[in-house]
């Protein structure tokens, strides 16, 4: 039987994803505002808004799979999320350039009154940059809706020299996780 749930995200790239893994799926944009909190520890933080995502749907779809969702970058006590303006997104890959940062997703499924809650972390190195390199690539676009200021889809796989662990967990949605939570749900991928 198909999988069919609930994504509470306006991510391309979680849509992408899940397709890739054939779960038949429908996208909402959750009307929960995401906290930005330096204070609370980045997976806490990430599992907290994943959480407010999925709930703030739920209302809605009471008897549906709900996943919710939340990527940041964190960095020397910093968490970096998407960038508001053009000053912000070079200033952070002027941060992380050259140096090793850790990507946390919080994900969380929710049916019926059962919720299950986890974060997977991704250690990341970047490659030195200039700022004449930085500001070509933010050119692009491609980091207008992206954590950190930067995907790892398309030219921004250029500003990475190193991942140690999950690589669809930068995208914005570990997979291996994900399988394994469907499961405890009853719902096998495989």
């Amino acid at each position: 039987m198909a999988i069919s749930l609930i994504l509470a995200s306006e991510s391309s790239y979680r849509r992408e994803l899940l397709r890739q893994m054939g779960i038949e799926f429908r996208a909402f944009v959750s009307q929960y505002a995401e906290v930005m909190d330096n204070a609370m520890p980045p997976d806490k933080l990430v599992m907290h808004n994943a959480l407010g995502k999925a709930l703030a749907l739920q209302q809605a779809y009471p008897r549906d799979l709900i996943l919710g969702a939340d990527t940041i970058v964190f960095q020397d006590g910093h968490v970096l999320g998407k960038p508001h303006d053009m000053d912000k997104a070079i200033a952070m890959l002027q941060m992380l350039q050259g140096r090793w940062h850790t990507v946390h997703t919080g994900m969380v499924l929710i049916e019926g009154n059962k919720h299950l809650l986890r974060c997977e972390t991704t250690r990341v190195k970047f490659r030195p940059l200039t700022l004449t390199q930085i500001c070509t690539y933010l050119a692009k676009g491609e980091s207008v809706n992206a954590a950190g200021s930067y995907s790892i889809l398309g030219m921004g796989a250029g500003l990475v020299e190193m991942i140690e662990g999950c690589y669809t967990n930068i995208v914005g949605l570990s997979l291996p996780v994900l399988v394994d939570m469907l499961l405890e749900f009853d719902h096998p991928v495989y």
